[in-house]
């Protein structure tokens, strides 16, 4: 039976058997999906996304979110046109898309200023202009660490040097406010905040903006709010009284470009590994005939793949040696958290089943669902077996790179071992030069 055969004879049985309905949604993600490519909305994807960046914080999540509301309360406190106070308040959510790694979050929100602040946000400015439907905030967030002194220094436009600065006072004011989150303490300590605020004015803040966050922030509940339940009711209902904003195909892959960046920046090591991974997945989706409709799902799930890795330490990724039990944990979830995110921002769509399911095995002893057989769509296959053949080209830790045919031997003995589909396998030996160099290539 000629490859092509058999790739149709699988692609009818697998119509034929999923998806399955099994124990429920928390147990597993194989259900019954309504597929609408023109209901992407960018507001929910952002607020989405965003929460993945708090996960590089580990035990402290909502700092992004906190940053956008208060952001937004001022603005509005200032009268800013509606439009100009939901930017900012986007602002705030991707603030911190330079920030990747534990320590560098340890260091931004353990002291009111730190030297080596500047260093994200010019790596954030980077992701973030080239994003064409986010390229407007680049600037802004280059600049948001920058004392208002300075600032006045600089050849920035005003509406640009207004704006990187609420950003800076509202991150600062979070940083203020952090020892007494999901505490009545608040209550007690908020009036301590805004003083220490005030003797910063003209220094590290325009007085204006002060003068509006003295005025947002008297009121008990600016403070309250920040709850993560009320924050993030509160961020859905204004993406609701807003006239939503519907991401194509071609905008929704610039923006899950731009977290594959913050998720590949954890360790030198995953450079461009998510990138890497969409193209081969995307490429042997079309090689093995899927529609078009899913090829773009599919090179979206494979730059966001990883998107749950932020909350697992970069000496985890970057451990030469063996991992301990606990850190072998901490790398099991990622996976899971990856389907959570993408399924809060993408839940109509196969997205965060094949970009969570990566770590799935045939025989059904992978991760996270212990999936198995028919119950493993072909774009789950794919995926899989895109992020194996892309993790053993590249440099890592613990080893150097492994060349094609080395590569291909290890992969077909994963295929005898029932571990992955041998069908899709074949497909990608049939080009494996073409394939490797969409591994390792810049």
């Amino acid at each position: 039976m000629k490859l092509e055969d058999v790739i149709e004879k699988a692609r009818l049985l697998q119509h034929l058997c999923c998806p399955l309905q099994l124990f429920g949604i928390a147990m597993s993600p194989y259900k019954e999906m309504i597929i609408d490519s023109q209901s992407i909305d960018f507001h929910s994807t952002l607020i989405a996304l965003s929460s993945a960046l708090d996960l590089v914080g580990v035990d402290e999540v909502h700092h992004g979110k906190r940053v956008a509301m208060m952001a937004h309360h001022m603005a509005q406190e200032m009268g800013w046109p509606e439009e100009e106070s939901y930017s900012i308040l986007v602002a705030g959510m991707l603030h911190d898309c330079g920030v990747s790694k534990n320590q560098e979050h340890r260091n931004l929100t353990e002291t009111l200023e730190w030297d080596g602040a500047e260093e994200h946000c010019i790596r954030g400015a980077g992701y973030l202009s080239a994003c064409p439907p986010l390229a407007h905030l680049a600037l802004e967030i280059r600049y948001h660490h920058t004392r208002w002194e300075t600032l006045l220094t600089l050849p920035l436009d005003e509406h640009t040097r207004r704006r990187a600065n609420l950003i800076y006072l509202a991150d600062r004011v979070d940083v203020l406010q952090a020892p007494f989150l999901g505490s009545e303490l608040i209550l007690m300590e908020f009036e301590g905040i805004i003083s220490r605020i005030q003797t910063l004015t003209g220094t590290l803040f325009a007085a204006d903006l002060v003068a509006a966050f003295t005025a947002a922030a008297q009121v008990q509940a600016f403070w309250l709010s920040m709850e993560p339940d009320y924050l993030d009711e509160d961020l859905v209902n204004l993406g609701v009284a807003r006239h939503p904003t519907i991401l194509d195909y071609a905008s929704l892959k610039e923006v899950a470009r731009l977290f594959s960046h913050v998720v590949d920046a954890k360790s030198p090591f995953t450079d461009e590994h998510s990138q890497r991974v969409a193209r081969i997945a995307r490429q042997l989706g079309s090689d093995l005939g899927l529609p078009a409709e899913n090829l773009e799902q599919l090179e979206i799930a494979g730059l966001l793949h990883d998107i749950g890795k932020l909350r697992v330490s970069e000496g985890i990724i970057e451990k030469p040696g063996c991992l301990s039990p606990e850190e072998r944990a901490s790398i099991h979830r990622h996976s899971y958290d990856t389907y959570r995110i993408l399924r809060r921002a993408f839940g109509h769509t196969h997205i965060p089943v094949w970009a969570g399911s990566h770590h799935e095995k045939l025989r059904g002893d992978g991760y996270p669902f212990g999936s198995q057989g028919n119950e493993l769509d072909l774009e789950c296959r794919i995926m899989s077996v895109a992020d194996i053949f892309q993790a053993l080209a590249q440099n890592r830790a613990y080893r150097k790179g492994t060349g094609l045919e080395e590569i291909l031997d290890d992969l077909r003995r994963r295929v005898e071992d029932g571990e992955i589909d041998g069908i899709v396998v074949e497909r990608l030996a049939k080009q494996g030069a073409y394939y490797y160099d969409l591994a390792t290539r810049d």
